[in-house]
């Protein structure tokens, strides 16, 4: 099934179970219902023919059910309709069913007729006849109001379905019907309710009517019969413009009419239009009240069809509306001619004189609103070219005209603070500007409009605000006349012609271009687009630019892509162009002409402004290239006589002289030595006062000596300097610090201003004339004098500018010659310094301040002050070729650098960067590296200017040195540093810290770690971190190249460990030190670290333990130290070096360092040391006889060498299991004390090869191979270690397979007959331990091994080695048959028989398990011998049946059961079975029974019991006298009279009296009992005792 199909099948259930509820008589949910069924019809393509006809039943018969609620009887009318998509026929036949004549159908199924006429309009006109004429019928009939606007509704609904039909009847599928008669109908029903209801309808019922008026109304347009009618019709509709709510439908309707005309091209009334528009603009320029949106865009389509019908009528008719003085009725008609021209409708480009001429009626009116509506048609205007070339000027100036205005208007505003309608002032403003900048040149007819009358714009200061867009528009009129004359391949260049508009001259436009070109310097497009005015309008200004600025110009614009210029680079720049212009154009008059334009633009400016300084220089320019000397004489005395026309007179005229004596400085200084004479200063300074005129000072004329200075020729101000301006500079100062002629100590700021500004630009000037000769006589006296001025300035406050400007100064004196001493800079820099670092911090200076403008100048005089200190020692100390001067300058902001107040930290680093960035040149031996210690852990400081400027300041110090870093990385490291979160701190400086760190000078570095120590004492947290890293990371990058000074670095850092340990963090960053110089130099940081005494100390253990927790060195570690083990071990002897090594493994291991690929080589080495150290004392050594402190009731702790070499192995083994390469020892921790004392070590060595990972073979070979020349040790204890632990793996059939134990083997054969007992008890196991790893070795070499294992049984001295041949026998022969070891049966059998009574249990147990075995291989050769022995030994194993020992007495019990049937007594199994039972028998019954059936079988074995039970009576073990007398017991219970007669009763008696003595109670009544079995038993056999 699809899923088509499947979604079907769940609509049509839907669908039938909707269809069950509407059958119920519950209108409740019929709402929800009907909703839901509307959806699901309308997005149904296929609905089954029987749902749809019962839907429909549904749907009809609710709609016309009054009793239900309206809205329900809605939305059944909505889904009727929509059944029509599925069932149209059916639909209208049960509509029309309800829709009869001369019957009043129900108000819903005319609203279900109506909407399927809209909705079906092609299936609704066949019916549409009919269904008028019954609808004619009932009109009569209609009285509720209700219902009369029901039948309205269907006539506008019918109206529309039928003007489609008319329109397009072509589309529809069937034959053209006869829509006249539509048309007749539909006229009837509309002329009857505009007769009948219409006069009297209410409010209500009008909307209805006026709803289905325009539909009508339009529709009866097409029949010429009705037209006249139908117009008739229109006035009333006017009428009805009377409430908001009802005047949209009107203008909506109006519309539909005015559509209708145009498209029937039907010609109104003269009179109806006139009615028409003025109802229309009544609608849109409602003056109470705003009109509502959707009437008012419906009336502007209004217009907008009236205009393309009749648009010199609507011309005629807003001409005579807008004179009018009502600001509604003009903003409409001006948004109205606004549409219209934005419409581009072709009828109305016939009119644009006229619109033009409309405009200019009202571009008098004040109002905000109605210019702003005039610069929007404006635009449209402009855009769409509806601006006719002879009269469309105007309308351009008045763009202009309002920007000018709505400037001034808020301008006064805000002098007035009369805020009212400034929104409004500020639209009109911005629209200014934006008409401007969206105006297109190039449309046709604007290059005749614009040119050259634009040009009036560009000079007059009130148009500054549109120059951006008035330079973007000539700019693109004269780029495409250039583009136009090209393709014409002729000179057709715009020349300016005067007419009715003055244009500027060449010089004026020059002048203002000029001026506003010095804003590009900041980006501005006003400057961008002066300059590029320049650059095409050089003919306009002067022929003979031409040349010139084609080819300079371009390089101007260059640095302007970078936006990155400096201000008085392009300062400088355009200085330089209007120079070489004026000597280009080399004409005396025309440079006059020019210096009166700029003298006349002063006025233009702001004084504070750029362009007004820039005005002054370029005056002052323009001076100096003029060559008529009287002229130039003439204006600088104008300029000091009358220096307020300047603006601010001291800056324009130091700017204008300075300038000016770039070629006439003899004219200035003549003029000026005048004017100081002649003035008299204090007249002047009382008529000022009076006049309010301001003039010169002699402190004004101090200032103009230093711009002369530093603007003159150079070769000619050396010559004049001292006498003609220094002089005068020192005179003009001392006369302003005399008081009645005394000379006085003067606090006038601005005098002690203007003296170090005068002294700073002569000082510039001398120094920028490089004459190496030239000694300035005066500088000492004026460093002097600034140095007053520093110390005279509060510690407390910084109110003043005279700290900066005296810094500023003595660092251009400084630079002078003669040179200065070391001592004589280091006693100015720490003066400087001392005035200016220890001032409170910056926030408290501001506090000082009153108003938010006092806080911004002190934090503007903070700012150039700490500049000017920077510069001031970056000065002196680079000039300074001694690299020693040089360090000692920088010391003297050590201090400062690490001062606790972060105010002071943050100066001296600014100062810091300051000295140490931008393009230094030091002394070629000048070292950074203790520099770099000191300010790089700074970078996570406390404030982001200190994290900054440390930064900056270490990555200057490699570029002193000439090191090329990654600048643009390190500079987005260092904006990072920014943040206040110290993980992101911390990460930068570590990642700068790597970046530089491999630039660092190799023989530097001991410096640099040095400094950074000493920061891990006594830096803050985060410094101290960044302490750390930058000295981890140094040690990263260049540890590798330290070895020479290894030792040097290591007791550094070992002199500073005892400090740093009382800080954690400072501690873990050396101890890391370390492990980092020994990831590069492993072997000798590992000799060092050795050579401290044992036991080691608590720095010691710490730097082992620090080596080993790097997972990069660990391994590094690990190796050296096995390395440094296996030489100290190489004669098998330990010496106290080994022993440290020991020590240093153990630390290292203990930490969880891998030993996965070290593992056999150091399991190997610390056994061996185990082995070779057992017994020893400590070794003496020089570094042990070391003093130490002794705490009260503390003693002398003596380290037990093999206790420590155990201990270190344990911790191996103990990793080792972590690591799966060894198991849990079965001895448990009791494995380290076996193995460390002497006479446990095999046990131990045993235990622990038991505890390696077979699994893990190739571990254990290779432990094998290092560990198989201990058997051939000279070391007695290590050989001994070595074949213990061999003696275990020989057991591993996998060992045997990989590994070489056979050499293993041969060599334990060797040591089985060696003197030392204990080797030779290892050496025997190893070789039964063979027979589980090698069954088939033992085959091979049964006769060697056999041998030693037997000479074993004869070491009577140690059982340990009888024990161990013993097991070793009885493995090797579980693999022989009876002729391998045939040479050998007797031998084994008879020695093993001589142990069934051994006290060492596990001998005892091994020889019957032996014998057991042995029964396997007797042979025919030996049976009846191995009978024999069975019967010497059968009392053994009886009476052993209940030892002390559980585990002997079940091996006599099985040995019993092997060994009866030699002795061909099969039926004592029966007896022997008891045994197996849970509960063993008791001794006494298990005899009797025993001997009673052996008693009847073999009398001879019974006997041999009884002779061989006497020897038991003495046994040490209690349960065995006890057993062998309960033995005796049975046998002489069962003994048959001749054997009886055999007994030796009195030898008998005598042992079991003494028996009865026994200390054991149980032996005591046995005897008694046996005594009481022979008294009987003699008695029976009648035998006297």
């Amino acid at each position: 099934m699809t899923l088509g199909t499947k979604e079907s099948i769940e609509m049509f259930g839907d669908i039938n179970l909707t269809l069950g509820l509407l059958n119920k008589e519950d209108n409740v949910n019929k709402e929800e219902i009907y909703s839901h069924l509307t959806s699901v019809i309308q997005n149904t393509d296929i609905l089954d023919d029987a749902i749809v006809h019962q839907l429909i039943y549904y749907a009809s018969k609710d709609m016309r059910d009054n009793n239900i609620l309206r809205e329900i009887r809605m939305l059944a009318g909505e889904v009727l309709v929509s059944l029509a998509a599925h069932d149209f026929n059916s639909v209208m036949y049960e509509v029309q069913n309800n829709f009869r004549i001369l019957e009043l159908p129900n108000e819903f199924v005319v609203l279900a007729l109506a909407e399927l006429a809209i909705s079906y309009v092609s299936q609704s006109i066949p019916f549409m006849t009919m269904t008028l004429l019954t609808m004619q019928t009932m009109l009569r009939l209609a009285e509720d109001e209700r219902m009369k606007g029901t039948f309205c509704i269907a006539l506008e609904k019918f109206s529309k379905a039928i003007y489609k039909y008319v329109n397009h009847w072509r589309d529809f599928p069937y034959p053209r019907l006869d829509a006249n008669r539509l048309s007749d109908k539909i006229f009837m029903l509309f002329r009857y309710i505009m007769e009948k209801w219409a006069p009297l309808a209410s409010p209500m019922q009008t909307l209805s009517i006026v709803k289905a008026h325009g539909p009508t109304v339009s529709l009866l347009l097409h029949r010429e019969d009705f037209c006249e009618y139908a117009l008739g019709q229109v006035p009333w509709l006017l009428n009805q413009y009377k409430d908001k709510e009802i005047d949209f439908h009107v203008t909506q309707s109006l519309k539909q009419i005015l559509t209708a005309a145009v498209l029937y091209d039907i010609g109104l009334p003269r009179s109806l239009r006139r009615s028409i528009f003025i109802n229309l603009l009544q609608q849109i320029c409602r003056a109470p009240e705003p009109p509502v949106k959707e009437n008012e865009m419906e009336a502007s389509s209004c217009f907008l069809i009236l205009a393309q019908s009749t648009p010199a009528e609507l011309m005629e008719f807003f001409d005579e509306q807008i004179r009018s003085n009502n600001e509604a009725i003009r903003m409409g008609i001006l948004t109205l001619l606004r549409s219209a021209v934005n419409a581009e409708e072709p009828r109305l480009r016939n009119h644009i004189i006229s619109i033009e001429r409309t405009v200019k009626i009202v571009m008098s009116d004040l109002s905000t609103k109605v210019r702003n509506s005039i610069l929007l048609l404006i635009q449209s205007m402009c855009e769409k070219s509806y601006i006719e070339a002879r009269e469309g000027w105007p309308l351009i100036e008045y763009i202009f005209s309002q920007l000018v205005t709505s400037s001034r208007n808020l301008e006064k505003r805000v002098k007035t603070n009369f805020l009212e309608n400034e929104k409004e002032e500020e639209s009109v403003r911005e629209t200014s500007l934006e008409v401007l900048k969206t105006l297109d040149p190039l449309v046709i007819g604007m290059p005749q409009l614009l040119w050259p009358k634009i040009l009036t714009f560009v000079v007059p200061a009130e148009y500054t605000e549109a120059l951006d867009h008035l330079f973007s528009i000539i700019r693109i009129l004269i780029m495409a006349e250039e583009r136009k004359n090209y393709s014409a391949k002729e000179s057709t260049a715009l020349v300016i012609s005067t007419g009715a508009v003055k244009l500027p001259s060449p010089q004026q436009l020059l002048a203002r271009l000029l001026v506003i070109s010095m804003l590009a310097g900041l980006g501005e497009l006003r400057g961008i687009g002066a300059i590029g005015l320049l650059k095409i309008l050089p003919e306009i200004i002067h022929p003979k630019l031409v040349d010139l600025w084609k080819t300079r110009l371009p390089e101007f614009l260059q640095p302007l892509e970078g936006k990155n210029i400096s201000i008085v680079l392009w300062e400088t720049m355009l200085l330089q162009l209007l120079k070489e212009s004026l000597w280009k154009i080399n004409d005396t008059a025309w440079t006059i002409q020019l210096s009166r334009d700029f003298k006349q633009q002063m006025g233009s400016y702001s004084n504070t402004s750029i362009e007004k300084k820039f005005l002054w220089k370029a005056l002052g320019t323009t001076l100096a290239c003029c060559q008529d000397s009287d002229f130039v004489n003439s204006q600088i005395k104008e300029f000091l006589t009358a220096p307020n026309q300047l603006g601010d007179q001291r800056q324009g005229i130091t700017s204008i002289l300075g300038y000016c004596a770039e070629n006439h400085l003899d004219i200035v200084l003549k003029v000026l030595k005048t004017f100081q004479n002649q003035e008299n200063f204090f007249m002047n300074r009382c008529k000022s006062l009076i006049s309010g005129k301001k003039s010169l000072t002699k402190t004004d004329v101090m200032v103009i000596y230093g711009a002369v200075a530093l603007h003159a020729p150079k070769k000619q101000l050396l010559t004049r300097l001292n006498q003609d301006i220094v002089s005068q500079v020192l005179f003009l100062y001392g006369q302003c610090s005399q008081v009645l002629g005394m000379s006085v100590m003067n606090k006038d700021m601005d005098l002690q201003m203007s003296f170090a500004r005068s002294i700073t630009e002569i000082a510039i000037a001398v120094q920028d004339a490089e004459d190496q000769e030239f000694k300035f006589s005066s500088k000492e006296m004026l460093i002097g004098y600034m140095l007053d001025f520093i110390r005279d300035e509060p510690l407390d406050s910084l109110a003043s500018p005279v700290r900066w400007k005296a810094l500023i100064a003595i660092r251009y004196l400084s630079k002078l010659k003669p040179q200065l001493s070391l001592l004589d800079h280091l006693n100015i820099l720490e003066e400087n310094i001392r005035s200016l670092l220890p001032l409170p911090s910056l926030e408290n200076l501001k506090s000082e301040g009153q108003t938010d403008k006092d806080k911004e100048h002190i934090q503007f005089l903070y700012e150039r002050s700490m500049d000017a200190l920077g510069k001031l020692l970056k000065t002196m100390m680079w000039d300074n070729t001694d690299e020693e001067g040089c360090q000692e300058m920088f010391n003297l902001l050590r201090m400062w650098v690490v001062s606790p107040k972060e105010w002071e930290r943050e100066r001296a680093f600014q100062i810091t960067a300051k000295v140490l960035t931008n393009d230094v040149e030091a002394p070629e031996n000048f070292q950074i590296g203790s520099l770099l210690g000191l300010l790089a852990p700074h970078s996570c400081d406390t404030l982001p200017t200190i994290r900054q400027a440390a930064a900056s300041s270490a990555i200057g110090l490699f570029h002193i040195r000439g090191i090329q870093l990654e600048v643009e990385r390190l500079q987005r490291l260092q904006e990072g540093l920014e943040s206040d979160d110290e993980q992101v701190q911390i990460k930068i400086s570590s990642k700068i810290a790597k970046i530089v760190s491999k630039f660092i000078p190799n023989e530097e570095i001991l410096m640099f770690l040095e400094e950074t120590l000493d920061g891990l004492e006594s830096l803050n947290h985060t410094c101290t971190k960044a302490c750390g890293i930058w000295m981890i990371t140094v040690l990263k990058e260049q540890g590798a190249a330290l070895e020479d000074q290894l030792l040097e670095i290591l007791s550094t850092i070992y002199h500073h460990m005892p400090v740093l340990r009382q800080k954690e963090e400072s501690f873990q960053f050396t101890l890391e030190a370390v492990s980092q110089i020994a990831s590069f130099h492993m072997d000798t940081v590992v000799v060092n670290l050795l050579q401290k005494p044992l036991p080691f100390d608590r720095d010691t253990r710490t730097l082992w333990k620090a080596l080993a927790e790097k997972p990069a060195s660990s391994g590094k570690l690990l190796r050296a130290l096995i390395d440094k083990l296996e030489t100290e071990l190489e004669d098998d002897i330990a010496r106290v070096e080994a022993i440290s090594v020991a020590c240093a493994m153990y630390e290292v291991i203990s930490l969880g360092t891998s030993i996965t690929h070290s593992y056999p080589k150091l399991f190997t080495l610390l056994l061996k040391l185990v082995s070779c150290t057992l017994g020893q004392k400590m070794p003496t050594s020089p570094q042990s006889l070391r003093r130490r402190v002794m705490q009260q009731g503390e003693q002398q702790q003596i380290p037990d060498p093999c206790r420590l070499s155990t201990a270190t192995l344990r911790c191996l083994q103990a990793q080792a299991m972590r690591e799966g390469l060894a198991k849990e020892s079965d001895e448990g921790d009791n494995l380290w004390t076996l193995l460390s004392s002497p006479s446990t070590h095999h046990i131990g060595a045993c235990s622990l090869a038991r505890s390696m990972a077979v699994w893990q073979h190739g571990v254990i070979l290779d432990i094998m191979g290092q560990l198989l020349s201990s058997l051939t040790s000279s070391s007695e204890n290590y050989r001994i270690t070595g074949t213990a632990f061999f003696s275990e793996l020989m057991k591993e059939p996998i060992l045997w397979k990989h590994g070489s134990l056979q050499d293993v083997l041969i060599l334990m054969d060797q040591s089985a007959w060696d003197s030392n007992a204990t080797l030779r008890q290892m050496a025997i196991r190893g070789l039964g331990n063979s027979a589980s790893g090698a069954p088939h070795k033992v085959k091979k070499h049964k006769q060697l091994m056999l041998e030693s294992i037997i000479r074993g049984l004869y070491h009577l001295a140690r059982t340990e080695v009888v024990c161990e041949s013993l097991k070793a026998l009885k493995k090797i022969l579980g693999l022989l048959t009876d002729r391998d070891v045939s040479f050998y049966f007797k031998e084994i059998v008879l020695q093993t028989r001589t142990f069934f009574e051994d006290e060492q249990d596990d001998v005892r147990l091994t020889a019957i398990f032996l014998f057991e075995d042995l029964a396997s291989l007797t042979g025919r050769r030996w049976k009846i011998f191995f009978a024999e022995e069975i019967k010497k030994s059968l009392i053994s194993f009886l009476l052993h049946l209940w030892d002390p020992n559980p585990k002997i007495g079940v091996a006599c019990r099985d040995v019993l059961i092997v060994c009866i049937p030699f002795l061909g007594l099969q039926e004592l199994y029966g007896v022997l079975d008891h045994l197996l039972d849970q509960d063993l028998p008791r001794a006494r019954d298990f005899y009797r029974l025993f001997c009673m059936k052996l008693a009847k079988k073999n009398q001879e074995i019974l006997w041999i019991l009884h002779t061989h039970s006497y020897t038991f009576f003495t046994s040490s073990w209690e349960i065995i006298r006890s057993a062998a007398v309960k033995l005796t017991d049975a046998i002489i219970l069962n003994l048959t009279s001749q054997y009886m007669e055999l007994l030796d009763r009195e030898q008998l008696t005598t042992r079991l009296q003494a028996l009865r003595q026994d200390p054991c109670i149980s032996v005591q009544r046995a005897a008694e009992a046996a005594l009481q079995t022979l008294l009987r038993r003699c008695k029976e056999t009648s035998i006297l005792l």
